[in-house]
């Protein structure tokens, strides 16, 4: 029989839970013991530790297979939530009072690339020059996974689909097209339109499909009969620029990101060069987190250079 609510929560010894997280990141007792530097042993005791304190099985494994039960699964993301909050609290305790101090972790998509951005860092340190900050780079599904779990005070990224319980704004809209590198056959040319890259071989983000966030983009791909097998993928702009550059296949990159390489000749503009396929990246923040002032402040000033800058001078690419 499961414990009466009031006793678990005075009764549960919270090193099990952490233990669980671990176990329930990694897929397996033995990577979560060797993050967690403890024996195996002692791993497999703690979750059936847990098991028997919930009073419910958390996770199914045998020697091929390991997977969280249904009870497993929702306990790992209350417990996530939890140790969100708790790591909140060294920065919420620190610097009550006089200057903004703290830590501002920021997870952004690779090829968030927008003068605003950087505008709104530059106000935030001259304001603040004793807070400090973290830019950590993502696929733009994790990006949001850590801001729901409390992970990074904010994120920059593209949208696959939104979640309820964060809040969105659309920072600015970039437009993307395809290039080649300087050994390519079509490199130089002029005279080219989009019948030109049937059947060419091609490079691209992970993300670049129909159902996800870079959704425009493969439907181009689509349209212009690339051939079928993308022979590299990255989830970096600057590696998706390095497979064009070195010639592995022509590539899709934002118009404002490549241009000076355009200029400086390291990438040629392909087609189509009428109404390229347009993406929105967005500022997300989750509700629920309890900010530090340092946070607080570099969300201000992010959302103020947002509201100052009109939507047309937010349009990036054309």
């Amino acid at each position: 029989m499961p414990p009466r609510a009031d006793k678990l929560v005075f009764d549960l010894d919270w090193n099990l839970l952490r233990t669980f997280v671990v176990i329930a990141e990694g897929k397996s007792i033995t990577r979560a013991a060797e993050r967690l530097a403890l024996k195996q042993p002692s791993v497999s005791n703690a979750l059936k530790r847990l098991e028997d304190r919930i009073g419910t099985r958390l996770v199914d494994r045998d020697a091929t297979r390991f997977e969280l039960t249904e009870a497993g699964l929702m306990l790992y993301e209350q417990a996530v939530e939890v140790f969100g909050t708790i790591s909140q609290l060294p920065d919420l305790m620190h610097g009550m009072t006089g200057a903004v101090t703290g830590h501002v972790s920021i997870a952004l998509a690779s090829h968030v690339v927008s003068p605003l951005f950087d505008r709104a860092l530059s106000g935030f340190h001259k304001a603040h020059p004793r807070a400090n900050l973290t830019i950590s780079v993502a696929e733009s599904l994790e990006v949001v996974q850590r801001v729901r779990e409390r992970r990074a005070s904010f994120g920059i990224c593209l949208m696959r689909e939104r979640d309820p319980a964060l809040s969105y704004t659309m920072v600015y809209r970039e437009h993307f097209g395809f290039f080649c590198g300087p050994g390519h056959r079509l490199y130089g040319r002029k005279d080219l339109t989009l019948a030109d890259l049937r059947e060419e071989a091609s490079v691209s983000f992970q993300t670049d499909n129909i159902s996800d966030a870079l959704r425009p983009v493969a439907l181009l791909r689509s349209e212009a009969k690339l051939r079928g097998n993308v022979v590299g993928t990255s989830s970096s702009l600057e590696e998706v620029r390095r497979m064009i550059v070195a010639g592995l296949g022509i590539g899709p990159l934002p118009l404002h990101v490549a241009r000076r390489d355009v200029d400086d000749g390291f990438l040629w503009r392909l087609p189509p060069y009428d109404n390229p396929p347009a993406v929105d990246i967005y500022l997300v923040t989750n509700p629920e987190k309890r900010m530090n002032r340092a946070e607080k402040a570099l969300v201000e000033e992010l959302e103020a250079e947002i509201a100052a800058t009109p939507v047309e001078a937010r349009i990036y690419g054309p």
